[in-house]
């Protein structure tokens, strides 16, 4: 089986492209070849030993729909791949665009639905988990810099500025609101969340939904450290049967279909959950998941193939991990070969 795993940029933010190639990688049932789809030419997952077997660069999804489908039918016609997997948040809608599409030259997904995406989108999250009696954060959304002086007569700073696709920043008054509003305005557009702030730690749950409102995998962890872009860099998998219900409560009332991430600040007075974001695709830390008992990646590819998973309801607790650096050398050759020929491949990486 060959199997095409977009987001392979390992870097300081990391996409979930690698820990999923490494789930694959894992399972004792799937015997995978991996082709990488690199948005850059320095996209780490190009170059680790023992990830990918290929890698072919794809165009950006702001260059549309046609150029996309257009790449990846010439990668598979050299390469014949049965899976495409695709892991990051703004390539979704591009993606479920091209399902039919793909579907006719064999390409199997996994997708979330259009209802899935939109329900769960930023700007929705507050109405969807009031009507399902989930605990969210207020929030407003702003179009323009003239809405952010509602915020000081419906918030208490600080607030958390968010951006409709990525990136969140926390501001102590309405001149760091007006820096941030205009940073995520200019890289993902409007509108822009201004979100209450609640203090308290970070929980984050790693889902698999079936599409029919069945969790088939589900593994909660706290983080326990955090980079100053608010990414985890270490966490431990907990045992908290509260959490875990309401991620099942909330992919039941989503029919959630795919991967997610479900992120959550636990009050630090009332020790109340809080939901602030639901993340359309696995997370980069989902390989925590894989070490502590799960293994959400092959299951993810089993239910693309058409194979019926029991669901996974045990895992390890206590189960931590811990990001990091590692500087891998490789040659200008090996650049070259994906810069100019968009394609590179990795079958002679050594480990």
């Amino acid at each position: 089986m060959k199997i095409a795993v977009t987001g392979i940029n390992n870097v300081d933010s990391p996409g979930p492209g690698v820990p999923v190639i490494r789930g694959l990688k894992d399972s004792e049932s799937i015997n995978a070849e991996i082709i990488g789809l690199s948005y850059d030419t320095l996209e780490p997952g190009g170059y680790m030993p023992g990830i990918t077997d290929k890698v072919y660069l794809i165009p950006y999804p702001s260059g549309g729909i046609e150029n996309t489908f257009e790449r990846i039918s010439f990668i598979h016609s050299k390469e014949k791949f049965n899976v495409l997997i695709p892991t990051l948040d703004s390539e979704l809608y591009g993606f479920l665009k091209l399902t039919d599409r793909l579907s006719s030259l064999g390409i199997k997904t996994f997708l979330p639905t259009f209802d899935n995406l939109n329900l769960r989108a930023k700007d929705k999250l507050f109405d969807f988990c009031t009507a399902n009696n989930i605990k969210v954060p207020k929030n407003i959304l702003v179009s323009g810099t003239n809405d952010l002086h509602r915020i000081s007569s419906e918030f208490e700073y600080p607030v958390v500025v968010k951006g409709i696709f990525y990136d969140a920043y926390i501001a102590n008054n309405l001149e760091e609101v007006q820096s941030a509003f205009k940073k995520l305005a200019s890289r993902w557009g409007l509108p822009i969340i201004i979100q209450e702030f609640i203090k308290g730690d970070e929980y984050n749950v790693v889902a698999l939904g079936d599409g029919s409102g069945e969790t088939i995998a589900a593994v909660p962890m706290k983080k326990t450290y955090i980079t100053d872009k608010g990414k985890a860099w270490a966490g431990i998998t907990i045992d908290d049967e509260y959490l875990l219900n309401l991620v099942r409560h909330a992919v039941e009332r989503l029919k959630w279909k795919s991967g997610a991430e479900f992120e959550f600040i636990k009050d630090g007075e009332t020790n109340q959950y809080y939901l602030v974001e639901i993340n359309p695709r696995l997370p980069a830390w989902v390989y925590l998941a894989v070490g502590a008992g799960q293994n959400i990646p092959e299951a993810l590819l089993k239910l693309a193939i058409g194979e019926k998973i029991k669901p996974m309801t045990e895992y390890k607790t206590g189960t931590i991990f811990i990001r990091y650096s590692w500087d891998l050398i490789t040659d200008i050759k090996t650049f070259e070969s994906l810069a100019v020929k968009g394609e590179k491949d990795n079958k002679s990486l050594k480990n």
